[in-house]
């Protein structure tokens, strides 16, 4: 993803700057990216200060750890100021916090509430205390790895992991976990001029930040659609938007649209697919509910298999996403709303290939079998005579005499030679 350009060194030597970044909603993949493309320009653009408003409830896991990675190593300072008022820190949003240079929160606000969370379908899991107990240790080790050098508490923090607190601004200055309550961003920006921080690595900066100019960095527009494509209920509709597409223009070919359509989705979903943490059992749990879906307008089981489709692409939905730290997931609404319109088109649209298979040609040569015809003349049986089918004359033979006038019916065709007998036959017999 390309940044902006880096400005002139006349335009950066007028005074400190200070880039402005937004974690505003779910800590996802392109949220990571954004904010990681944020730190980048500010290097490049050699920023004084990178400020990052956030009010998150959290997200996924491998988003979080990116996006602390990035701030650690970062060579810019990193501020991240959970505002405005009634904003919050939690889950992913309170480790990204912690792990800042200066960390501020306004009035009203909250953070914490950050144990591990094993959700299926967006809704908390019950799971073997050894199991949890195991992912605890790892998630307060990862909070110590960067409170301690912080100079912060990791004591007071942990409990967030341990015990499921979240912290108001008060507690989290009282308990030094945060540096400052301030009421806005201008006021953190004064606050911080001429202050001196020290960073991950030990080393001590002075902030200058006195006539700072503050510049936001935006989502770009393919950003802001790319976040969408990445939530999972939107990445599961694509998914199966995607499928139901591709296997209506097979099972029906030259309708076209629906291939086109389910193209599009199929491949946006895939893109999706790069940046979620996917569950393989969940992708094979939806193809096995296709091929049952299949095999029940194939094979009358009375509703069985069209029940264990269902359930096998719900199971598939909820498990399609994994993220061990935080909570996340296709929630059970949208995973319901679409497995069982798309079970219902599946079993309907291959019952209409297996019944049109049985529905006589309509178009050429061999239409005419079976079709009435009038004998034009007189047919003497095993002679040739002519007889009128669908309006056109053709050489016809006929095993029975036919009287002139008299309607015969279509058994048979040898090249332009046609092979009838009289509608009152009751079986042919030709030769």
């Amino acid at each position: 993803m390309s940044l902006p350009p880096s400005p002139s060194a006349g335009e950066r030597s007028g005074g400190p700057f200070v880039l402005e970044l937004k974690l505003d909603g779910e800590v996802e993949p392109i949220l990571a990216t954004y904010i990681d493309e944020g730190l980048a320009d500010a290097a490049q653009r050699q920023a004084s200060l990178v400020l990052i408003t956030m009010d998150t409830p959290g997200g996924l896991s491998d988003s979080m750890k990116d996006i602390i990675q990035h701030i650690l190593a970062s060579p810019v300072p990193v501020a991240v100021y959970v505002s405005p008022t009634g904003a919050r820190g939690a889950s992913a949003g309170f480790y990204i916090l912690l792990s800042a240079d200066i960390a501020a929160m306004a009035p009203g606000t909250h953070a914490g509430a950050a144990s591990p969370i094993i959700a299926i379908g967006g809704f908390p899991q019950q799971i073997d205390e050894v199991f949890r107990k195991k992912i605890n240790q790892d998630a307060m080790a990862f909070l110590r790895s960067f409170t301690v050098r912080r100079g912060r508490n990791p004591e007071l923090a942990e409990k967030a992991i341990t015990e499921s607190k979240a912290f108001t601004e008060k507690e989290c200055l009282e308990g030094k976990m945060i540096d400052l309550i301030v009421n806005s961003s201008d006021e953190l920006i004064r606050e911080l001029d001429g202050r001196t921080i020290t960073r991950f690595d030990g080393t001590k900066v002075r902030l200058d930040l006195k006539n700072a100019v503050r510049q936001p960095f935006e989502l770009s527009a393919r950003q802001k659609f790319l976040a969408r494509i990445v939530q999972p209920d939107v990445f599961f509709v694509l998914l199966i938007l995607g499928v139901l597409g591709l296997y209506t223009e097979f099972t029906h070919p030259g309708v076209i649209a629906p291939g086109v359509i389910g193209g599009i989705c199929l491949i946006l979903a895939l893109y999706a697919m790069h940046f979620l943490p996917v569950n393989l059992a969940g992708l094979l749990l939806i193809a096995l509910s296709l091929a049952f879906f299949i095999l029940e307008a194939k094979t009358p089981s009375h509703g069985v298999l069209a029940f264990g489709g269902v359930v096998s692409m719900f199971l598939g939905a909820i498990f399609l996403i994994r993220s061990p730290l935080t909570a996340g997931g296709v929630s059970l609404g949208v995973a319901f709303a679409a497995t069982v319109p798309f079970g219902i088109f599946a079993v309907v649209l291959m019952k209409l290939v297996l019944r049109s298979r049985k529905w006589k040609t309509a178009t050429g040569r061999e239409e005419l079998i079976g079709a009435s015809g009038i004998a034009t003349d007189g047919l003497k049986a095993g002679a040739e005579g002519m007889v009128r089918v669908h309006g056109e004359l053709w050489r016809a033979v006929s095993s029975q005499p036919v009287a002139e006038g008299k309607f015969v019916r279509v058994i048979k065709i040898e090249g332009l030679k046609l092979y009838v007998e009289p509608v009152e036959a009751a079986s042919p017999a030709v030769r």
